[in-house]
């Protein structure tokens, strides 16, 4: 078979992540079959909110990139995105643009909907990167392979709490 730069988004092979009552979503890669570098894109389908999870689910939890730009292209349905500390209606047809930096970009999408939000997600895939978490107070750093890209392939993978910091010199006694 020949290797083709064309991608049907009703052929991708979806994946199911959740955790807990509140993140669900289906995602399959755009990118993968022709190995980019520095670029990844997903196909993301989130359920839409249930009576007892109001007021969706979610994909991922808040977060923001140091190294990696993000765009979210809205298929289907509706939601919102959480960006910084305001929140920005989506329906289909909308592009979320949220570039690298601190708190102030953290981004997430929620389904608000009341059927399937689907849409596409783009990373500029740099690594090593590390993110924020204000919602839970965490901090995460990953080398080897960007976030959204091969697990296998991290030479480096961690997740902290933000308040678990210590001084440059400590432990380096010997």
């Amino acid at each position: 078979m020949t290797r083709t730069p064309i991608v049907r988004l009703n052929e991708i092979d979806l994946k199911i992540q959740s955790h807990g009552d509140a993140f669900e979503a289906a995602f399959g890669t755009i990118t993968g079959a022709m190995k980019t570098k520095h670029l990844g894109a997903r196909l993301v389908v989130v359920p839409p909110g249930k009576v007892v999870v109001p007021p969706g689910k979610k994909a991922w939890p808040h977060h923001c990139h140091h190294a990696n730009d993000e765009l979210f292209v809205v298929l289907e349905g509706e939601g919102s995105l959480r960006f910084g500390e305001d929140r920005h209606p989506l329906n289909a047809g909308c592009v979320a643009v949220c570039p690298t930096g601190g708190l102030e970009t953290a981004h997430q999408i929620i389904n608000s909907g009341t059927s399937d939000l689907k849409y596409i997600a783009v990373s500029s895939m740099r690594e090593p990167d590390i993110m924020e978490y204000p919602d839970s107070g965490k901090w995460g750093a990953f080398a080897g392979s960007a976030p959204g890209g091969k697990a296998e392939e991290r030479t480096f993978s961690r997740f902290i709490r933000a308040d678990a910091e210590v001084e440059y010199w400590d432990g380096e006694d010997a």
